[in-house]
């Protein structure tokens, strides 16, 4: 299934026109290790130089085998191993320093994609996957890595001789080099013209493979859901779909790379043939030595080299300049919600008092619907207010926005009088506890999982949490007890066990307000009857908000809020509810009395 028109329009139409410029945006990460690149700069040209100079030493050689004596012939031969060794010297260091450079450098990028990533708001994920953001880091910087650690130095070290043995053939013979010059155009025009191609395969190739993590991802995270509903030949349908374009679009890539560099081979060494027939010619009619013709040809075969591995290392370019742009588009993307440059103090302590002023919210993946529909409501510090109705009334709604993760469209959400807008999030978050309706279980212990709410709780506070959330006997009951790893998103817990250790996690936050969304929904009786106690515990000294399908954990609360379609119908306590024979009472029939009353 093709995922690319569902991911957004703004961060995901990738613009295919870029150029190999695109990698001057990894110079931010370069800039602080100035010093890594300058040395491995000067270990490339040390590299490069010594391996021009090498020819001179041959054509010594060459032009002196006649000679009468023997000692200037060991003096060349040895200044070439001097040479050479400097040569095998200078490149071992130039190796060293730039994959020391590529791997810091990809380090860096990675962890300032992934702190960019892990604080943005549940708005930026409706448009992009997260298997393509996992993608984006491990796959693209993998390709930056082999560039600055390899192609890049590769590619300055061969412009180097390009550039030097040009020179050193002009002065070697100017007659041999303007003839090599005119093959130049031949060999550059090909490299442009495929190269574009390229840029664009490549592009194409990187947004196919990152769009096959995502799908395998969401896969493999419902693999139990896949298996229930018998759903693994069209899950691997897709999958095979997505990773074959992938596989295509490398093709053509490759294809198109392998005819560049037959294109440019053949022309290269076509025309140092053709020169080498001139410089032979040469030779026999005394216009040249034939130590001069070793030496042109070598800086001949040096240059043609040096033209055949840039034709080479042009693709990498382009591929990692492509890896490139779509870190940035990271980097730089715009979150929808936003701290203030100059955020307001949350008022301390945190009462509790919450307040929803005139509030109209949509979703924007479907900004058609409202999700909430002009709500006003007013929490007082300390009261415990539960929200009901059917499903899609936008009760969860009212639990996001408070924790600030959507910004509403009208209207406005205070905490203690101050907005929410005008606040830092990760400040006032710090006064909210949640436990959510689907609980989030880490591939850690289950100490360390309960921990997650207060990170400097001792064990003894956790093991209280877990009593309050009746977790403790369960979990005690665990092969290593709180030490026992529960799996990747718990699977090694019941849904029950799960929703526990979440409840736990918020007792151990003791923040001034707590957010239970379904928080006993996979619950048996006993267990809900003994987490109610804990609920009804830590709701006398703190502001609490319960969104619950089943009355029987809400009929306690303080008051009642009724919502239906994005919008409060009524509000009051159980038994006036119930006596106004609205949408409540209805439910309440239904639940109570299976309906029979109706």
């Amino acid at each position: 299934m093709v995922r690319r028109a569902e991911n957004g329009a703004d961060l995901l139409d990738r613009d295919k026109s870029k150029r190999v410029g695109a990698l001057a945006e990894l110079w931010p990460f370069l800039r602080p290790y100035r010093a890594l690149l300058i040395a491995a700069i000067l270990a490339l040209v040390l590299t490069a130089s010594v391996a021009l100079v090498l020819p001179l030493a041959v054509r010594r050689v060459v032009d002196n085998f006649g000679t009468a004596d023997g000692a200037i012939l060991d003096q060349y031969f040895g200044a070439a191993l001097g040479i050479a060794a400097l040569l095998a010297l200078g490149t071992g260091l130039r190796y060293m320093l730039v994959t020391r450079l590529g791997e810091r450098v990809v380090a860096d990028i990675r962890k300032a994609v992934f702190d960019r990533v892990i604080g943005m708001s549940p708005a930026f994920f409706e448009r992009l996957m997260t298997g393509e953001v996992l993608s984006r880091i491990t796959t693209d910087t993998t390709l930056i890595l082999s560039v600055i650690g390899s192609s890049i130095s590769i590619a300055l070290r061969n412009l180097l001789i390009l550039v030097g043995g040009l020179g050193l053939m002009l002065i070697t013979s100017p007659k041999l080099t303007g003839l090599v010059l005119l093959i130049v155009p031949l060999v550059i025009v090909p490299i442009l013209t495929l190269g574009r191609r390229m840029r664009v395969l490549s592009r194409e190739n990187q947004d196919w493979i990152a769009n096959s993590s995502g799908n395998a991802s969401e896969a493999l995270l419902s693999v139990q859901a896949v298996q229930a509903f018998t759903h693994e030949g069209e899950s691997r349908a897709r999958f095979a779909d997505v990773t074959e374009r992938s596989h295509d679009a490398a093709r053509r890539r490759v294809n198109t790379r392998a005819l560049m560099t037959v294109i440019v081979i053949f022309l290269v060494f076509t025309g140092i043939v053709g020169v080498l027939w001139i410089g032979a010619r040469d030779v026999r009619a005394d216009a040249m030595s034939a130590g001069s013709l070793v030496q042109f040809v070598i800086y001949a075969v040096m240059v043609a080299g040096a033209v055949a591995a840039l034709s080479e290392i042009w693709g990498e370019l382009q591929r990692a300049a492509g890896a490139t742009e779509r870190l940035v588009e990271l980097l730089q993307a715009d979150d929808p919600v936003r701290d203030p440059a100059q955020p307001r103090a949350v008022p301390r302590p945190v009462k509790g008092e919450i307040i929803f002023d005139g509030v109209q919210f949509a979703y924007p993946s479907r900004p058609e619907t409202p999700a909430l529909d002009n709500v006003s409501l007013t929490i007082r510090p300390g009261e415990t207010v539960a929200l009901v109705g059917p499903s899609g009334a936008g009760k969860t709604s009212v639990i996001q926005l408070i924790q600030r993760f959507y910004d509403p469209d009208g209207g406005r959400i205070t905490l203690d009088g101050v907005s929410l807008a005008d606040m830092a999030r990760h400040e006032f978050r710090r006064d909210l506890a949640l436990v959510p309706q689907d609980p989030v279980i880490f591939a850690a212990s289950a100490r360390e999982n309960i921990r997650f709410g207060r990170l400097d709780a001792t064990d003894a506070e956790i093991e209280a949490a877990a009593k309050a959330a009746a977790a403790h006997e369960f979990i005690r009951a665990l092969p290593e007890g709180y030490d026992t790893y529960v799996g990747e998103r718990g699977v090694m817990l019941s849904g029950g066990q799960k929703q526990r250790i979440a409840i736990a996690r918020a007792i151990l936050r003791d923040a001034p307000v707590l957010l239970l969304d379904e928080a006993t929904s996979a619950l048996d009786a006993e267990s809900e009857r003994a987490v109610q106690q804990a609920v009804e515990t830590m709701a006398r000294t703190r502001t609490t908000i319960i969104v619950a399908h089943r009355l029987a954990t809400v009929k306690k609360a303080d008051r009642i809020v009724v919502m239906e379609q994005g919008r409060i119908l009524a509000q009051g306590t159980h038994d006036s509810l119930v006596a106004e024979n609205g949408l409540y009472a209805r439910l309440a029939r239904l639940q109570f009395t299976d309906g029979e009353a109706a």
